[in-house]
């Protein structure tokens, strides 16, 4: 009897496509050693080839995609690999952690064909009602208001800056009082973080709804009201969860595109040694993080509904299969050169399923960091890079602090 192949290698004549081993021969994306350094876990994954076996939480098995065209391939065609996840939530029933981050709800990203194209029409249409400049000009204002709180310390963790930035900009840009911004936050933080996220999935479904219910009463020039008055007329259940999406987008993954770019311009010599000379290299950072570090490091799950035999692999049906942007982007096989201005990276996702808010998500960014670094230009990090620590999950790259000092201005 032949050897079978391994996962992840190819099927070689008319053999059957491999498919993931159970148990102990997953990678385990959970736990402290992979929020240390996922790029290690990523380098020994690559000997399966462009999937390989996971864990999502423990004894939740799926697949993660490594390589960048592979995952391109699976994200521009969602006949074959659709969001639904109704029969795999059966399998691994209400308690399962990561179950909030991967469920599927009537939202345009789990979504296909013409539910979805609605759907998003509704988002995409009232974003680019949003002014930019009017925008910056919110974000420049936030940053300053908070960046006085801590000015005169001489030291702050950045990462409260980060994550009450985004938040205020939320709040403005949807029209959404503080304290139900306060609680969308805390929700959807815990199901991120994979602690507590039945109890912050009900948190963030509860907030949701009271939006909808204040702007029905209130409605102003806000992005909230603007769907609300969208010719797809939502109802409130609908427009609960397309607000659930969006907050998803635009609070979490914003506060680590925030940190994850600070930090590389603190620690990285390509980069921090142009902040001395006035030249603030933002954008170039910024494309840095989003190739090599992306705040979504892993997402855009699909389910398939049978096996499927995908380039010499056997993914099977109904388990999940994850794109790894953070992977995709740094895949060994494509020579990027030069990042400045490439936008090529997958980090905002691609095919139907694009972000339709990548430049609202780099401006906020772009903004928080220059106004930042320009406020205090002497800023350093309080403790070593390697000494920073990294909150746990499968799905963000997210800092739990980020200490600085400063010479007070």
């Amino acid at each position: 009897m032949t050897d079978q192949p391994r996962y992840g290698e190819p099927t070689t004549g008319d053999g059957p496509a491999t498919e993931a081993p159970a148990g102990p021969e997953r990678f385990p994306m959970y736990g402290p050693e992979f929020a240390r350094d996922p790029q290690a876990l990523y380098a020994r994954m690559r000997a399966h080839g462009d999937f390989a076996p996971v864990e999502i939480a423990p004894g939740v098995p799926a697949t993660l995609v490594l390589g960048y065209d592979a995952a391109l391939e699976i994200m521009r065609d969602p006949d074959r690999f659709p969001r639904c996840s109704e029969v795999w939530e059966e399998e691994v029933g209400p308690e399962c952690p990561v179950l909030p981050m991967m469920m599927t709800r009537p939202n345009a990203l789990f979504t296909n064909g013409a539910v979805h194209a609605r759907l998003r029409s509704v988002i995409v249409d009232s974003l680019e009602r949003v002014d930019p400049a009017a925008l910056r000009e919110h974000v420049a204002d936030a940053a300053n208001t908070l960046i006085d709180r801590f000015a005169a310390d001489g030291k702050a963790d950045l990462i409260q800056y980060a994550r009450t930035l985004p938040l205020l900009v939320f709040n403005e840009m949807f029209g959404c009082p503080h304290a139900i911004g306060d609680k969308l936050v805390r929700g959807m933080s815990a199901i991120f973080d994979t602690v507590g996220a039945e109890e912050g999935n009900a948190l963030l479904a509860e907030a949701t709804l009271e939006l909808v219910a204040h702007k029905r009463e209130q409605p102003g020039a806000d992005v909230t009201s603007w769907m609300m008055r969208h010719p797809a007329a939502l109802d409130d259940f609908e427009m609960a969860h397309q607000l659930t999406l969006l907050v998803g987008a635009g609070t979490e993954p914003e506060q680590n595109l925030i940190a994850n770019g600070i930090l590389l311009l603190l620690s990285d010599d390509r980069f921090g040694g142009d902040l001395a000379g006035g030249s603030l290299p933002v954008e170039d950072a910024l494309d840095e993080i989003l190739w090599t570090d992306p705040p979504m490091a892993s997402y855009g799950t699909t389910f398939p509904r049978q096996d499927i035999d995908f380039r010499g692999y056997r993914l099977p049906a109904h388990q999940p299969v994850l794109i790894s942007y953070a992977a995709a982007n740094t895949d060994p096989s494509r020579r990027v050169g030069d990042r400045k201005g490439n936008r090529a990276h997958l980090s905002f996702s691609g095919g139907p399923h694009t972000c339709p808010a990548k430049s609202h998500a780099r401006l906020i960014a772009s903004v928080a960091m220059e106004t930042l670094l320009d406020r205090l230009p002497e800023l350093d990090l309080a403790v070593p890079a390697a000494d920073l620590e990294w909150r746990p999950g499968p799905f963000h790259r997210a800092l739990t602090t980020l200490p600085v000092c400063f010479a007070v201005p």
